[in-house]
């Protein structure tokens, strides 16, 4: 579609820088977009990794805490969890990726959450260090998804950018220049059989 513009030579060469800017700033945006992909691909494959592990290292903690409850009566198993108070923290790390700041979680505990030394060989205490541990991958788990869905954003909305240059803006430019030439040129053929209709009355007088 041609844009609204004036059939002038000034307007000619506003275009073409235009249409400049338009090439380069396409190309960066294909190479961002080439980028964020190439990147968004790792983090779901190191996601999937992580998730794995997560996944197994739960059922590691599952029967660890079983066993304990197999092992110890379930009163005793729920009376010493509830007499051990344990706070944590979350917090946030925004990191730099591709002009992007994507979240990195990190977690800490305050409190003792072992040294229950209760019958059974230390179950419990075991059976908390794994949960513990997992919370932590669950949390960095949680990061690493949420960076995936900032980059997912981040394609999409680039490659509606780089879409738009490439299917409307650009093209559209192309076809004013086109247009905007040939009125130039039809302009000037004008001129001259004007020209040459005035020397020709010059001539016969």
């Amino acid at each position: 579609m041609r844009l609204s513009v004036n059939s002038t030579r000034m307007e000619l060469l506003k275009l073409r820088r235009r249409h400049s800017i338009a090439v380069r700033g396409h190309r960066l945006l294909k190479d961002k977009q080439d980028e964020l992909m190439r990147r968004f691909l790792q983090a779901i494959e190191k996601q999937r990794g992580m998730r794995a592990r997560v996944e197994e290292k739960l059922k590691q903690a599952w029967r660890m805490y079983l066993s304990a409850w197999l092992t110890y009566r379930p009163s005793d198993v729920t009376r010493i969890l509830e007499s051990k108070l344990v706070a944590s923290d979350v917090s946030i790390e925004l990191v730099p990726r591709v002009n992007l700041r994507v979240p990195h979680y990190h977690v800490s505990f305050e409190g003792d959450v072992f040294g229950f030394g209760y019958r059974g060989g230390g179950l419990l205490d075991r059976a908390l260090k794994e949960y513990e541990a997992v919370l932590k991958d669950i949390i960095r788990l949680a990061g690493q998804e949420k960076e995936i869905e900032v980059m997912a954003r981040e394609i999409e909305s680039t490659r509606r950018r780089v879409n738009a240059l490439e299917h409307i803006l650009i093209p559209n430019i192309k076809e004013t220049m086109r247009y905007i030439e040939e009125r130039l040129e039809e302009m000037d053929r004008e001129s001259i059989v004007r020209l040459m209709k005035i020397k020709e009355i010059v001539r016969a007088r």
